[in-house]
């Protein structure tokens, strides 16, 4: 494939490995971040040793601090930006003036904006007009394919041909991509599998087993997928690669950050204090809110999302919320 000008937005842990899996396919990549002086850090390291420790950057990738510039100089712009900073991104980007006909914006965050509710696609929709939008999601721990184990992820998008390019431009011998035209599925997945898995990090820090986390798995997904539908997606996406796919994968992988974040409350840790030493977004615990309020918006019931609420927000004891769960009405499957 001929090669392309990409340019990543946001220095994380992701950001950082689809930068490397992108040069290494061949591709000019570009890294721009909303703090400087992790790109000089990077660009003189070669190693994102905050979020990616132990992983060399190529030489062929270029840091720029100028977003203007980084967005005039790819077609191809990565979205790598948590959710809760990702609208400002966006204007940033619009308030650049550069021309964005042509380009297309490939959202890879997982989450919701929390006021609005919204999906990360909708949001460049928002703020940069009639783009191209596509979203990449699946069960990707980022450590896991920067070492180069093989992986699967899907992209989604109403076009099939920016599909079918994105998939052209990130597949390679370890990192096998999938297409779809949910694009509603594939990104409302992610933020609602976060959830999730908190509740399969409570499961864990209390001491339950392998019984316990399989009923949080397929009681996980049927949520997943009540509230998915009411929003417009595809039945079949939740039980595909980025949904029942990556929510496996976040409730059982020990580097996942929102497994890690439910483990270390049931253990009796702070919310503050584990939010102060975790490195990035907890993306779980940033979108719980509005998952909850799209539960009651939509009429859902989402036992699992609603006890991680009152567990954040009302100071809930996850030992009260597990036996409020097992207590609740008995209902069919």
């Amino acid at each position: 494939m001929k090669r392309k000008n990409i340019t990543i937005l946001g220095d994380g842990a992701w950001g950082t490995t689809l930068a490397i899996l992108l040069a290494e396919n061949g591709h000019n990549v570009f890294i721009w971040s909303a703090f400087p002086e992790h790109l000089e850090e990077l660009d003189k390291k070669r190693e994102n040793k905050k979020y990616l420790s132990g992983i060399k950057i190529p030489q062929s990738i270029n840091f720029e601090k100028d977003l203007s510039i980084a967005i005039e100089k790819s077609d191809w712009i990565i979205f790598a930006i948590p959710s809760k900073f990702f609208r400002d991104v966006a204007k940033q980007v619009k308030q650049t003036k550069t021309p964005l006909k042509g380009k297309v914006f490939i959202n890879v965050a997982k989450g919701l904006e929390q006021k609005t509710f919204k999906r990360m696609t909708e949001i460049l929709k928002e703020e940069l007009g009639s783009v191209q939008v596509a979203v990449l999601s699946g069960p990707t721990i980022a450590i896991e394919v920067a070492k180069k184990m093989p992986a699967i992820i899907v992209v989604a998008s109403i076009n099939k041909k920016v599909a079918k390019d994105i998939q052209e431009i990130f597949s390679n011998n370890y990192f096998r991509v999938y297409t779809s035209s949910d694009i509603v599925g594939v990104e409302i997945s992610g933020p609602l599998k976060n959830i999730i898995a908190v509740v399969a990090g409570i499961s864990d820090g209390l001491g339950f087993g392998a019984n316990t986390k399989a009923a949080i798995l397929t009681r996980g997904i049927v949520e997943i997928q009540r509230l998915g539908q009411k929003l417009g997606a595809k039945k079949k996406t939740f039980s595909g690669i980025a949904g029942l796919g990556d929510l496996s994968t976040t409730c059982i992988s020990p580097e996942s950050r929102n497994r890690t974040f439910g483990e270390r409350i049931a253990k009796g840790e702070t919310l503050d204090k584990i939010l102060k030493t975790t490195d990035g977004i907890i993306e779980g615990v940033t979108t719980s809110e509005a998952v909850y309020q799209l539960s009651k918006k939509y009429r859902v019931d989402m036992p699992l999302a609603r006890g991680v609420y009152q567990i954040i927000y009302e100071k809930k004891s996850p030992k009260e919320v597990v036996r409020d769960l097992m207590q609740r009405e008995k209902k069919a499957e």
